[in-house]
């Protein structure tokens, strides 16, 4: 496999790129983005949107046990402008993916793709799973890629037209991106190691490259500092990862083909092995190869690190892109020709439309599947909320005051806070991720009520655990909230700084 330097950069295309197919890329984006508002409202907030809610309103700070301080103050910002608005806080996201599509148009435009390439690549991004997928909620996972789009168009612009100002818009860019997850700097770590192997290497020697690197370093201090000062929590996010990836998707044997499957049926599929093998033999593209190597190495490292299999979603527009290119300029084989056609584009439409968004109704749920689980974890926060309302408006009023409200989960903490304070009750506590740091509920308090949970696990904390209710959906399906008992936990084994400490769960 040729590894030689590259062309310089600004030599790679003496002559201007082909037009923007701003009509066809403009027309799919937009059609993305009424999809997306259509469903919106859906079922409620998805149990992650809960947590950077209630985060940004009642728990702020500069790190999380999960996650930077991004996602929280999005989220916060958001519900300022459109308070208590479901739709108002996915509007954030519908638009990020609707500028992806657009953006993932470009980059075929830089690899030198004309009005087919660029609307066969903006295609292939509205139909990915994922991307659709993480599209309708405010999420890390809609974030994160959108950032990566972003790098990877500055990059291939920059490899193109050599205007170092490129590559300092980058590093802006990378770093907003560590403000909501970590996950780019292995990007970028793949990005040098493709330009060492394959060129352009003088990418690595650019002083405004390095600019941005200091700045991302920079504002990432805060974050930092709070993981050193909290003993690095992030990193136990691993195992964490670990035993849900076993647990349910099959483990690290399952990561690529997942990954693969993530990236949309059929167009999606074919379109990133295609782009893959393009990027790093086609000859058009050899000055981008340093992008066929990324595509390669970070799915290996997160391989190695047991990650979701949905970290490597921000890869999928250059390997649209390089893939649509060659279609462009080339025959492809026979066997798959049929593949980058509008019927089959057409075809997809329903197929992903029906996979990645709530459209079903609840009581065609089937339980908390990878299909149904964003559906699934938006359904019934609200009547949770009700349910434990009602159990702590029925207790004692003399022992009221001496009561905590705390949530198993980390979901069922924030529905707590988020829609329970509207119902009068106090702060919720939890003993999971971001809010066992949020801290431990006050001396005087002698008992909890306990949503979720595990009655065995309970009395290692507590000398009488009670179900005293739970909560009831008005439809069958098994969901997250279906059946989630409610228990009264009395006489405290020690004392609260003590008892938290052994309550804590990453």
């Amino acid at each position: 496999m040729a590894t030689t330097e590259a062309p310089a950069v600004g030599e790679v295309q003496r002559q201007q790129p082909a037009p923007f197919a701003r009509g066809p890329v403009l027309a799919i984006a937009a059609a993305v983005g009424a999809v997306l508002l259509a469903v919106s409202g859906q079922f409620g907030y998805f149990g992650d949107e809960l947590y950077f809610l209630a985060s940004g309103r009642y728990h702020w700070a500069w790190g999380y046990a999960d996650n930077p301080w991004l996602l929280p103050a999005l989220a916060r910002g958001l519900d300022v402008l459109f308070p208590g608005s479901v739709v108002g806080l996915r509007l954030l996201p519908m638009l990020l993916t609707c500028a992806g599509v657009v953006l993932a148009a470009l980059i075929a435009r830089e690899f030198g793709g004309g009005r087919r390439a660029q609307v066969l690549t903006a295609g292939a991004y509205a139909l990915s799973f994922q991307l659709l997928a993480s599209g309708h909620v405010l999420a890390t996972s809609t974030v994160d890629p959108f950032c990566w789009v972003l790098v990877s168009w500055l990059v291939a612009r920059w490899v193109r037209t050599g205007s170092d100002r490129l590559l300092l818009a980058a590093g802006l860019v990378t770093a907003v991106a560590m403000q909501g997850k970590f996950l780019i700097a292995f990007f970028w770590l793949a990005l040098a190691a493709g330009a060492l192997l394959a060129g352009p290497r003088r990418l690595l020697t650019r002083p405004r490259l390095w600019a941005g690197g200091a700045v991302t370093v920079l504002v990432s201090v805060p974050t930092l500092r709070w993981q050193i000062d909290h003993g690095w929590p992030y990193l136990s996010m691993h195992e964490v990862v670990a035993e849900q990836n076993a647990r349910m998707l099959g483990g690290p044997a399952a990561m690529i083909p997942l990954a693969l499957l993530a990236s949309g049926l059929l167009v999606g599929v074919f379109l990133v092995c295609h782009g893959g093998y393009a990027l790093l033999r086609a000859p058009e593209l050899r000055p981008y190869r340093l992008f066929g190597w990324a595509s390669v190495l970070v799915p290996l490292i997160f391989l190695v690190t047991a990650s979701r299999y949905y970290y490597v979603a921000g890869l999928y527009a250059v390997l649209f892109a390089a893939s649509a290119v060659v279609i462009e300029r080339r025959s492809t084989a026979r066997w798959w020709r049929w593949v980058p056609t509008w019927p089959v584009y057409a075809l997809s439409v329903p197929l992903m439309v029906f996979l990645a968004l709530p459209v079903r109704p609840a009581t065609a749920f089937t339980g908390v599947s990878v299909v149904d689980f964003v559906a699934s974890g938006s359904y019934g926060w609200t009547r949770l909320a009700d349910t434990a309302a009602t159990e702590y408006w029925n207790l004692d009023p003399g022992a009221r005051h001496r009561t905590a409200v705390m949530g198993d989960s980390y979901w069922q903490a924030s529905a707590l806070d988020v829609h329970g304070r509207e119902r009068g009750l106090p702060r919720a506590y939890g003993p999971e991720r971001g809010y066992w740091y949020a801290g431990h509920p006050p001396r005087e308090v002698d008992q909890v009520l306990y949503v979720g949970g595990d009655p065995a696990w309970l009395r290692q904390f507590f000398g009488e655990v009670r179900q005293i209710s739970a909560v009831r959906l008005d439809v069958e399906a098994q969901v997250a909230n279906q059946n989630v008992p409610i228990w009264l936990c009395t006489r405290p084994t020690d004392p609260w700084p003590q008892l938290w400490t052994r309550m804590h769960r990453p």
